[in-house]
């Protein structure tokens, strides 16, 4: 039950076979192997411990697969990155978790090296371009602790030759093998620490539900350092011999393209990419004969969506749901059975499902209440934060902050979200995150934030703000100052402007009215 036993079997049942395509060039499961332990002997060469962070900052390539089996193997953790993060934002990541080493491409070092400067624990930083590749040599050759990936393999093989690399410690699965930051509703994110136990499970449990083959291919446009495609994607398509087409970007023609030219059998995505490939006007008819399961997670599918992608592709849509805490998978509608427009499905084998009032009592079918799971791959709990996990794991049950129902059929429904999250294309957006940004800009006597419905991204970002007397200030302005601190996809696309904000009784403001009455304005522009 360790995340490396799918290397090691696949190496070992069907080494020829292809685990991965990237830039149309395939892997097999022999080479992968290879590559992971030299990569694990490499970060043993920099004296890189059990239970130390190895991160990637990295989109969709081969490298990110490598460095995170490999780190696994000599009894690391992986902390996974977005790389569209700000400096601040990843140097609060990174520091929280104590970072040791950071796996990145070149074009990543100048936000590595801001981020690094209140970051005294990093040691080494792993280009995965050879030198002779790199775009700005002089500037790799400033980073103190600078190493490439082919460099560090090299050493690897060597030391696997000459007996040099020690054996793989000896592990638990329950012990913590990856930590996921998720934002969290105070503005800072929290790390999920998922254990091998955690993750392998919820690999046994996809599988069980969507009955995944050998012959198989994935396309990979959701990033793998997402919960999401890290689980399904990456480690299931991995454990039954499968491979997976991974992609660095997302754009409807090369997503075409690419299921056509490797006979794409699974689409995993989120509603923002399924709208993407509806809308995209196709000047021919592709070959997608092959494709036989489209899974969407990550935010609500509409409807329309639903019913759009299944006369488009002639295809089931399998919506499920899962939080990061989770491993994620929990539920989804099965793919031999009755499906739910509307529903994200049923529990998933293993996985317990209630829906708790607000003083932890279970609610009958229909009741609306708090979606709570039990299970063996909800988390270890949150890295650093005693208070948010006992809080979190009440009872035993972690909850998920979703409202929501269950049906007298099982099927579980999401109405309503308890926490204040807004969810642009399938990433999460905490308003307290970019609040605590505005706030800091002198013209901002006041602000919300909230998430309004958007056709493309499922919800947009809109920050409604209250200026100071006699300081003048553009949207324009106040959306750069965001860019500054926050991921593009947290910056708000519309500044709105009131004089004053509604309150409750207590103070807070109240977000529900104030969205329900912009739901009622036209966007602007």
């Amino acid at each position: 039950m360790l995340l490396t036993d799918i290397v090691t079997r696949c190496e070992s049942e069907f080494p020829e076979r292809v685990a991965l395509i990237f830039r149309d060039h395939p892997t097999s499961f022999g080479d992968m192997a290879t590559a992971v332990r030299r990569l694990a002997a490499g970060f043993e060469s920099l004296g890189i411990e059990p239970g130390e962070r190895i991160g990637l900052l990295l989109p969709n390539c081969p490298p990110f697969v490598y460095a995170y089996y490999a780190a696994v193997l000599i009894g690391a953790v992986v902390v996974p990155s977005n790389p569209l993060l700000k400096p601040a934002e990843l140097a609060y990541i990174w520091r929280d978790c104590d970072l040791r080493l950071i796996v990145t491409v070149p074009q990543l070092l100048p936000v590595v090296q801001a981020a690094r400067q209140s970051l005294p624990g990093l040691r080494h930083i792993v280009s995965i371009l050879p030198r002779e590749e790199l775009p700005d040599l002089s500037l790799a050759e400033a980073v103190e602790g600078f190493v490439t990936l082919p460099d560090l393999m090299r050493q690897g093989a060597v030391r696997l030759a000459t007996g040099q690399a020690s054996s793989a410690p000896a592990r638990r699965a329950e012990e913590c093998a990856v930590i996921i930051y998720t934002s969290g509703t105070t503005g800072y994110p929290k790390g999920a620490m998922l254990s091998h136990f955690n993750l392998m499970r919820n690999v046994e449990q996809v599988q069980e539900a969507f009955r995944f083959y050998p012959d198989d291919r994935f396309i990979t446009i959701l990033p793998l350092f997402h919960a999401f495609a890290g689980t399904v994607c990456m480690h299931t398509a991995l454990a039954v011999g499968a491979a997976s087409v991974l992609m660095e970007n997302f754009s409807p023609a090369r997503a075409y393209e690419t299921m056509e030219r490797h006979g794409i059998t699974i689409f995993c995505g989120v509603p923002a990419i399924f709208q993407a490939l509806l809308q995209f006007p196709a000047d021919r008819d592709y070959d997608l004969a092959k494709l036989r399961i489209l899974v969407s997670g990550g935010a609500p599918l509409p409807a329309p969506v639903l019913h759009a992608l299944e006369a488009r592709f002639k295809l089931p849509v399998l919506e499920g749901d899962g939080p990061t805490e989770c491993s994620p998978a929990t539920s989804v509608n099965p793919l031999h059975g009755v499906r739910k427009v509307g529903s994200v499905g049923l529990p998933l084998p293993g996985v317990e499902i209630a829906i708790f009032d607000d003083d932890d009592n279970a609610l009958s079918a229909d009741e609306m209440g708090e979606i709570v799971v039990r299970g063996d791959n909800v988390m270890l709990g949150y890295l650093n934060q005693p208070e948010a996990t006992a809080e979190a794991m009440r009872g035993g049950w972690y909850h998920t902050g979703d409202i929501g129902k269950i049906d007298s059929d099982g099927y579980i429904y999401i109405l309503d979200r308890k926490k204040d999250m807004i969810l642009v294309g399938g990433l999460n957006v905490y308003p307290r995150e970019v609040e605590e940004v505005l706030f800091h800009h002198p013209a901002i006597a006041d602000v919300a934030v909230i998430g309004l419905p958007d056709s493309v991204r499922g919800e947009e970002v809109v920050a409604v703000v209250v200026l100071r007397p006699k300081i003048s200030v553009t949207d324009r302005d106040l959306i750069a100052f965001c860019r500054e601190s926050l991921a593009n996809y947290k910056v708000p696309r519309r500044i709105l402007h009131r004089e004053a904000l509604p309150r409750g009784g207590t103070g807070k403001v109240v977000k529900r009215l104030l969205k329900k009455e912009l739901e009622m304005e036209p966007p602007s522009g």
